[in-house]
């Protein structure tokens, strides 16, 4: 039986920021509800402000692979079923609470270092904006509105 959106939401909070706490889940949580919201450029071609669309859209989540760069990628979505606190999460994204210190980014990324990336390292269609616990998080430049 496949799993509802908001499962798989919660599922998603959980494989990429599981181990962050509470503002890291919120923070990666709201970043993927701007991806629904988004009025322009990918997200809002491929989304349709439709939350599994963004959530099941190929390459963008590791979490949501089963295989990262040839090698088994156990830790995905499937592979993590969800705790209280990550339905928790989902619901207060759904319901249109936002984590302020991550307003308007479409981005993240683990550098796995001291430091953040400038850009965001794919398409330097995204600008550092700030960072929270390990992850850091990247606004959109006007690049992006091309995509």
């Amino acid at each position: 039986m496949p799993m509802s959106t908001r499962e798989l939401f919660a599922r998603m909070i959980k494989c990429e920021a599981g181990g962050e706490g509470l503002n890291g889940m919120q923070a990666v949580a709201t970043t993927i509800m701007n991806r629904v919201h988004v009025a322009y450029g990918e997200y809002l071609r491929t989304g349709q402000g439709d939350l599994r669309r963004i959530l099941e859209q190929p390459g963008q989540f590791t979490c949501h692979m089963t295989t990262v760069y040839g090698e088994a990628n156990l830790q995905n979505v499937w592979n993590t079923p969800p705790d209280q606190i990550h339905y928790d999460v989902a619901d207060w994204a759904l319901a249109g609470s936002i984590f302020s210190g991550v307003v308007d980014t479409l981005w993240y990324m683990n550098p796995f270092s001291a430091s953040c990336p400038p850009y965001f390292p794919y398409n330097r269609s995204g600008v550092e904006f700030n960072r929270v616990m390990q992850h850091c998080f990247y606004q959109p430049t006007s690049l992006y509105a091309s995509t």
